[in-house]
C-alpha cells in the first residue's frame, strides 16, 4: 500500500449540486430542498409526517406519523434513483422518547439485512407541530 498523503493533499474539487424535488410529495416550507445530490450521496432533508395529497400533518398516532414520515423518505429516495437499501444514516428527531419503542416498530419494516447507521434524539419541538422528523443520508452507485 502506497504512502498516506496528508488530508490537505487528498483534498479534490466539489462534485456537482443537484436539488432533488420529489413528484407529488409536499412543497417545502422553508428555502431548502428536499433532498440534495452531491457526487454519489444523496442528504435528505428532514421529513416529518406530512400527507402530500392532503398537506394534513398525522400528530394523533406515532406508527401512522412514522409510516408516513418514512414515506416521504422514500419519495425523496426513488426521485434520486434509490431505494431505502442505499440509506445509510438515518437520523430521527423525536418530539417524546416514549414513542421510541412505538417508532422501532414502523423503521424495522423498511431495513434490508445490512441496516444503516442510526441516531434517535429527543428535541423540544419540530416544523409543523409534527411528533417526528427523520432525515437519511443515501451512497447511490452509478455504476
Amino acid at each position: 500500500m502506497g504512502e498516506r498523503l496528508p488530508v490537505a493533499a487528498q483534498r479534490c474539487p466539489m462534485a456537482t449540486k443537484e436539488a432533488i424535488f420529489p413528484k407529488g410529495g409536499a412543497p417545502p416550507a422553508a428555502p431548502y430542498s428536499p433532498g440534495l445530490r452531491v457526487g454519489h450521496l444523496l442528504f435528505i432533508s428532514g421529513q416529518v409526517p406530512i400527507d402530500p395529497l392532503t398537506r394534513n400533518v398525522e400528530r394523533s398516532d406515532i406508527r401512522a406519523a412514522t409510516r408516513i414520515a418514512l414515506a416521504n423518505v422514500v419519495r425523496v429516495l426513488e426521485s434520486a434513483g434509490a431505494t431505502f437499501d442505499d440509506v445509510v444514516k438515518v437520523t430521527i428527531f423525536l418530539k417524546d422518547m416514549a414513542d421510541f419503542a412505538a417508532v422501532n416498530e414502523v423503521y424495522e419494516t423498511h431495513l434490508g439485512t445490512v441496516r444503516p447507521a442510526r441516531s434517535a434524539v429527543q428535541i423540544s419541538g419540530l416544523p409543523l407541530d409534527s411528533p417526528i422528523e427523520i432525515e437519511a443520508i443515501a451512497y447511490l452507485d452509478d455504476e
